[in-house]
């Protein structure tokens, strides 16, 4: 019997701390399934996702500039960085 184990680049992808857009990610691949694939009904979502990693690079850039590590935070530290915000900038 063989076992279906998930490709580790999908795996990454659905990891909280490796994807900091899991949930625009996620919203926007709900929107396209609902929608019968018609991107023109999702284009809000795929914005969102887009604006979302836009946010998170720059983030990623600005922590190496200053010599933090790792680059991404960690999901809780994001959480906390948003809280703080108020709301999400993206």
């Amino acid at each position: 019997k063989k076992s279906t184990r998930m490709p580790v680049v999908v795996r990454k992808l659905k990891d909280p701390d490796v994807n900091p857009c899991l949930a625009e990610s996620d919203a926007s691949n709900r929107c396209m399934n609902d929608h019968n694939y018609d991107r023109d009904r999702c284009v809000v979502h795929f914005l969102k996702y887009k604006n979302c990693k836009r946010f998170w690079n720059s983030v990623m850039a600005q922590r190496r500039r200053n010599g933090v590590h790792p680059p991404l935070p960690t999901a809780a530290e994001r959480e906390e960085m948003l809280r703080a915000m108020g709301e999400r900038p993206y």
